[in-house]
């Protein structure tokens, strides 16, 4: 989405914005933060590394396209300087699948207009997926914990 951009100057407007995202009903919206995101954003979360805003918006269309519906709820947000950090439940609604809530954090800097260069999320998306599904949480926890804790 090219257009004005949008200067991110205080936790409150990242709040704000970011409720707006998602729906308790269908698919979200995130053009209204694309102006937040500078074009040569760089976005990495547990799954993949992103370069660019384009790829960022074909990341998020194809995260939208997955889920019949995605409802985040900010826990708590906190801004420093130029550095954001989001805590975030995320429940995801699956076409196939049981839905799904994922915990987890998103670390944003901003440059010195209030736009978004960078953007790290941070989840246990295989272990929030599993604890979704009974026959699957108990192995899962098991090999966690025998092979990493």
């Amino acid at each position: 989405m090219s257009g004005a951009h949008v200067s991110l100057r205080s936790a409150g407007q990242i709040r704000e914005l970011w409720s707006k995202t998602y729906n308790t009903e269908g698919a979200p919206d995130w053009s209204h933060i694309f102006p937040c995101y500078r074009e040569d954003i760089a976005f990495r979360d547990s799954v993949q590394t992103i370069s660019g805003k384009a790829e960022f918006e074909a990341m998020c269309a194809r995260l939208a396209g997955r889920c019949k519906a995605l409802r985040m709820d900010i826990l708590s947000i906190v801004m420093e300087d130029r550095t954001v950090f989001m805590q975030w439940e995320m429940t995801m609604s699956f076409k196939k699948f049981p839905s799904a809530a994922l915990f987890g954090s998103t670390r944003l800097l901003l440059d010195e207009e209030g736009l978004i260069y960078d953007q790290r999320d941070y989840y246990d998306l295989w272990g929030d997926i599993f604890d979704n599904i009974p026959w699957m949480v108990g192995s899962y926890r098991r090999f966690m914990r025998k092979s990493f804790g």
